[in-house]
């Protein structure tokens, strides 16, 4: 039985395997002082990102980082799922499917107007999942490194 909550300070060890194996996936190698202040944001209710787990019988299986942020084109925010994983050995078992329906829930309970994600195209598994909530969009992400 999935369970998905708040994440909490004692998840931290878990998260940071998680984050890793996240990282690996998309072969990216953060710094460990930007991994460091990610979790800080996460735990600080003004840090501006929040994060829910998954976890079954007190074991994280997954997590999804999130903010809002004001839109030109509603009323109210937009959030934004920044990052969703789910540890290889719980993949195909609802807990990605938990975490999105557990934040467009609170977006519901919130008044948000949209939650929206991205993720690489070759990512076929995920994308499979991600279709069955909504189509994607024909959007084409550009990022400029400052």
């Amino acid at each position: 039985m999935v369970n998905v909550r708040e994440a909490q300070a004692a998840d931290e060890a878990a998260w940071r395997a998680l984050w890793d194996a996240y990282l690996a996936f998309y072969r990216q190698d953060l710094p460990p002082d930007v991994t460091a202040a990610t979790w800080a944001r996460i735990l600080d209710p003004a840090g501006g990102i929040g994060m829910r787990v998954a976890e079954d019988e007190g074991t994280l299986l997954g997590f999804a980082t999130w903010l809002t942020h004001p839109s030109t084109w509603t009323l109210t925010p937009d959030c934004y799922l920044e990052d969703l994983f789910v540890d290889a050995a719980a993949r195909g078992k609802g807990v990605g499917r938990a975490l999105i329906e557990d934040l467009a829930a609170l977006g519901r309970a919130n008044g948000w107007s949209r939650l929206y994600w991205h993720t690489a195209e070759g990512n076929t598994q995920a994308r499979r999942l991600y279709d069955s909530f909504t189509p994607a969009d024909g959007h084409v992400r550009y990022r400029v490194e400052l």
